[in-house]
């Protein structure tokens, strides 16, 4: 598919990452004022909320854009999605009837401030990056024993918090946690002293459902995806993870980015899962192409300072696909909600520059990186701001999802102090 012209000049440039191919919606408030649905187009956003109040989009009896998330509209499933789709479409495509309604209602996206886009109903992260896995692996059980026995049959994953899931932009504060190194008797309680990042995406179960479904139906209830950042405090992790997983070391922050890419503006995307070490059991295996061809990169920068691109990768460098990491999700029965947040586990490739968190790219510490500064990072230093960026693609046209940023500040001198 080619680039779609739209009248609004600033979509039409092949590297502007929100082009009429894209269309992500997100939430935005101007000077202060109230939160409101709108969706990215070029250097623009479209005050939806505004265009439903004034009778420009309508979808169904009730309003479903006079709440500051996208939640209404995801209730409504994958036909009144492509409805609102296609309506948007016409009013911002080149040769539109009525570009002189519809400009009014944009607003410039360098005044406006983003919001979460969704309402988080509950968050699962996953573990579902082959290379990830055997690279953290490897440094804790050697290369042998590197991926658990369940890895290659199943998307293995844990409960987050979804209270704790925040926009770009928010700072992150470093977390205190129990803390034990191995010459130590005893654990002690400490600011955390080796902070990560993991690049990610977030997959947003849109349509609900009540017992197990298929990889099919899944994929079909995905509504979009962001960009996202699981903040890991790894000396945390170290301590408390043996014999139910990570707790306290995931439960600091999650980033996502302002903008919901929906799954319609990346098919044209859609690629196949690596190949399977062993096949998967039927209610796993793959339903057609399940990833997506989207590049992926990680920029540190310390305070005041240029940023330093860490690591480069794909997200079809994941086993898993979010369709089958849902699917798993409900064989128990679990029900999952509108709103429920799948982080895809982080995203690595073969090389050490396509590796996703610093604990791999610094192998646990003992091989720092030397950023373009000239300073060097094992872990994330006070003031350091990390930011995911994502983009898929096409012909003369670039599908974006804004970045993912977080600037790491201080632990608190004492974390009860009221």
């Amino acid at each position: 598919m080619p680039l779609m012209k739209s009248w609004v000049i600033s979509a039409n440039d092949a590297a502007h990452p929100f082009p009429l191919n894209n269309l992500p919606y997100g939430v935005f408030s101007i000077d202060g004022g109230e939160p409101r649905c709108g969706v990215a187009i070029g250097d623009m956003i479209l005050d939806v909320t505004a265009a439903e109040a004034e009778g420009v989009i309508v979808l169904a009896d009730e309003p479903l854009f006079d709440l500051p998330f996208w939640n209404p509209l995801m209730e409504e499933g994958p036909a009144v999605w492509a409805a609102f789709r296609n309506r948007v479409t016409a009013l911002l495509a080149d040769g539109a009837e009525e570009p002189n309604q519809i400009a009014p209602l944009l607003v410039a996206q360098n005044t406006a401030q983003m919001h979460m886009p969704f309402a988080v109903s509950e968050y699962t992260d996953f573990y579902a990056g082959r290379h990830h896995a055997q690279n953290v692996g490897t440094m804790f059980r050697g290369p042998e024993n590197a991926l658990p026995p369940n890895w290659l049959h199943i998307p293995i994953g844990y409960n987050g918090r979804a209270s704790s899931v925040v926009v770009s932009g928010t700072d992150i504060r470093r977390p205190w946690g129990q803390l034990k190194s191995p010459d130590q008797e005893l654990p002690a309680f400490l600011p955390s002293r080796r902070f990560d990042i993991e690049l990610e995406m977030g997959a947003i179960v849109g349509t609900a459902s009540d017992g197990p479904i298929t990889v099919q139906e899944a994929d079909d209830n995905i509504f979009g995806y962001v960009l996202l950042n699981d903040w890991s405090a790894r000396d945390i992790q170290a301590w408390e993870y043996q014999p139910l997983g990570p707790f306290q070391a995931k439960a600091t922050a999650t980033s996502i980015s302002p903008w919901i890419v929906t799954k319609a503006a990346l098919e044209p995307f859609r690629c196949e899962t690596p190949r399977r070490a062993f096949e998967l059991l039927d209610h796993l295996k793959d339903c057609g192409p399940m990833l997506y061809d989207i590049d992926l990169s990680i920029t540190m920068a310390p305070k005041n300072k240029e940023a330093t691109v860490i690591g480069q990768t794909n997200f079809n460098q994941m086993y898993y696909s979010a369709g089958q990491q849902l699917a798993h999700h409900t064989t128990s029965g679990c029900p999952m909600n509108t709103g429920d947040l799948l982080g895809s586990g982080t995203i690595s490739g073969p090389t050490k520059p396509e590796r996703g968190s610093l604990l791999e790219l610094s192998w646990g510490g003992k091989e720092p990186l030397t950023l373009d500064t000239g300073e060097t990072r094992s872990f994330i230093e006070d003031g350091d701001t990390l930011t995911l960026s994502g983009a898929a693609r096409g012909d003369g046209y670039t599908i974006g999802f804004g970045d993912c940023s977080g600037t790491l500040l201080p632990a608190l001198d004492d974390p009860f102090k009221r």
